[in-house]
């Protein structure tokens, strides 16, 4: 099969991108001819405001670009992952006008929020959930705490909601989640047209043993993410266990300064993916402390596939993943007492911890597999080209 896989890549890689990655090298291992376009955010800096603005909306290069890589490559399908800001929903014109399907990944929420997080001043939002103009967002500067980016953003959702985009031009989305679904379907996207395919973790990076007596959190040190919620904790936690920090973001420096008062926190920085896995199969735990929906939590799948549970937010996609009792425990989120609470429950009982190490990778092993993943996705292409 040929496909055109298309992604507009972030400034720091983070799991869209790695996801998107996974997805590419598995099928050209699998035997299909795989074409590549790709955007990168660090062009955005390079553009005046305005030009970024109209490019946001439109993108007449890539109109072109997608057109001329279908007409010489006769391309089955094309596969768009993120197309915000550089490449534009005018590739979904591109695509219908030479007759090729389009399938679109929902890896955030950008078609329905203008900062693509439900997230706002340190909770979760839906002012724009539902609004034909997401107004809300542009008087509060939710994306890049800019006006008028955010407007930028909103006229794009504005011209293309108004224009049919999301509903004619777009033959099949994929969500990550049920719950991730659902949101959409109360966004206004036609239910119909939105299936469910998990994220995966390929290759396999086998199985750890848990022996490293520290717990883990690995993500974007950012607001969203729980950070302040994470080390609140284990302030409380006063040295009962260390805690390893992977990860880079706005609150490094808070972060930073943070180990220098808590002598049982150690901020790893980034790390390659090679070490981040043989950390995860070393911690006894993982914890996920996020404040936002999440569409995913692909270091929950990843976490999985070495064994470890997860001590995870009970809020959106992720409280979908981690089945309390079994697989981890889940507390509530933003509650920094309630998560040391769940960390202590998880040390009172080494017999149910290896219990659950061995659910985590049966989890792994039911789900989030390579194999299982290619035969979704194989599912998914042919449906959209019949």
């Amino acid at each position: 099969m040929q496909i055109l896989s298309i992604h507009n890549s972030y400034q720091i890689r983070g799991g869209e991108d790695e996801s998107w990655a996974a997805e590419v090298r598995l099928l050209k291992e699998k035997g299909h001819q795989v074409e590549i376009y790709e955007e990168s955010n660090d062009r955005a800096d390079q553009l005046n405001s305005l030009r970024l603005a109209q490019r946001t909306v439109w993108s007449h290069d890539s109109y072109d670009i997608v057109s001329q890589k279908l007409q010489s490559r006769g391309c089955d399908l094309i596969h768009v992952q993120n197309f915000f800001p550089l490449i534009s929903p005018s590739i979904y014109y591109a695509a219908q006008k030479q007759g090729v399907p389009v399938i679109q990944t929902l890896r955030n929420y950008r078609l329905l929020c203008p900062n693509a997080l439900f997230f706002r001043d340190g909770k979760v939002c839906e002012d724009c959930l539902g609004k034909a103009v997401p107004y809300p967002g542009v008087l509060h500067s939710c994306y890049r705490n800019s006006r008028a980016a955010t407007a930028a953003t909103a006229a794009m959702l504005v011209t293309h909601r108004s224009m049919g985009t999301w509903h004619e031009k777009v033959d099949l989305y994929i969500a990550l989640t049920q719950f991730a679904r659902k949101k959409f379907i109360q966004g206004g996207l036609p239910p119909e047209k939105i299936v469910v395919k998990p994220n995966f973790v390929y290759p396999d990076p086998g199985v750890g043993q848990g022996q490293g007596g520290f717990a883990l959190y690995v993500g974007r040190l950012s607001v969203e993410k729980g950070l302040d919620t994470l080390l609140q904790a284990w302030e409380l936690l006063q040295a009962k266990m260390p805690l390893k920090i992977v990860g880079d973001g706005p609150l490094a420096d808070k972060v930073q300064s943070v180990t220098a008062t808590l002598p049982n926190v150690e901020w790893l920085g980034r790390r390659p993916m090679s070490e981040v896995h043989t950390l995860m199969g070393q911690a006894r735990f993982l914890i996920f402390p996020s404040k936002w929906y999440e569409t995913f939590g692909r270091v929950a799948a990843e976490a999985f596939a070495k064994g470890t549970p997860v001590i995870a937010a009970d809020i959106g996609a992720i409280a979908e993943l981690v089945e309390s009792g079994r697989t981890g425990i889940r507390f509530q989120p933003g509650d920094a007492a309630d998560l040391a609470e769940k960390v202590r429950w998880m040390l009172a009982d080494s017999q149910r911890l290896a219990e659950m190490r061995r659910a985590a990778r049966a989890e792994f092993e039911a789900r989030y597999t390579a194999d299982n993943n290619y035969r979704q996705l194989m599912q998914i292409y042919q449906q959209v080209r019949r």
